[in-house]
């Protein structure tokens, strides 16, 4: 498409077809550069006063912004965790009992034991409840900032305590 449009600007064919213009009228010119754009756009900037945009340090940090982004990173990390698992399954020799007495000849404490529970299981019910959460979102519903932030709390307390329950199984 770009070579389409840069082949019609060279022959003029936009210029002679005043409906095309559009299709020209914000683009660069050829002969610059992204350097050179980007230097234009700093000195315009600079020219006209104008502040650098702020980056994440001058905001405030809130329930419902932690919980945007933990949702991501479980998400993520959720995903990664059962590609490696499964990868591992199909390229490790053996079987699943073979790698379960594995871990019961490391004789680690029941403390270290429910403290993995705790591990796995937190990630895995925060995303499931804040993903129950963001259906509710989808279907119009909870978008008043005082619905959001007690519907924050109530994920995050379900989601430790269905933690705390799956450590003591």
């Amino acid at each position: 498409m770009a070579l389409l449009l840069r082949t019609f600007a060279r022959q003029g064919v936009c210029l002679s077809r005043p409906q095309f213009s559009v299709l020209y009228r914000h683009a660069a010119p050829m002969g610059t550069t992204a350097k050179d754009e980007m230097n234009k756009f700093w000195a315009k900037n600079a020219r006209l006063d104008r502040p650098m945009s702020p980056h994440i340090t001058i905001y405030k940090w809130s329930v419902p912004m932690m919980m945007s982004i933990t949702h991501r990173g479980t998400g993520v990390g959720l995903s990664g965790a059962i590609s490696a698992f499964a990868l591992a399954a199909l390229v490790l020799p053996g079987n699943y009992p073979d790698y379960l007495d594995l871990i019961h000849s490391l004789s680690v404490g029941p403390f270290l034991i429910g403290l993995a529970k705790f591990g796995i299981s937190f990630p895995v019910s925060f995303h499931t409840y804040n993903g129950i959460r963001h259906l509710w979102w989808d279907i119009g519903k909870g978008f008043k900032i005082p619905e959001v932030y007690r519907t924050g709390y109530t994920v995050i307390g379900l989601s430790i305590i269905t933690s705390i329950a799956v450590a003591f199984l």
